[in-house]
């Protein structure tokens, strides 16, 4: 069972915000997460981003995947 870290939508219609969680890459969009890593609003300039680089560090240490998305955030804002 592979785990991915990618993004859960939040918010109502036209204003999203977004969890980044550690979860099965089986589960859907909006499923049960194993773990909560941080978030992402894209609706506010600039996008306001928060991220707890311990916990992710930890995942991707197990093994987890980033979705690309992902990947771009923890990117531009962790390193």
């Amino acid at each position: 069972m592979a785990v991915k870290l990618k993004l859960t939508r939040l918010g109502s219609k036209k204003h999203p915000f977004y969890r980044v969680v550690a979860a099965n890459d089986e589960t859907r969009r909006d499923g049960r997460p194993l773990e909560l890593l941080g978030y992402y609003n894209p609706m506010t300039d600039p996008a306001e981003v928060k991220l707890n680089a311990d916990k992710i560090k930890e995942w991707l240490a197990r093994g987890a995947e980033p979705t690309e998305t992902v990947r771009a955030l923890i990117k531009a804002h962790l390193s």
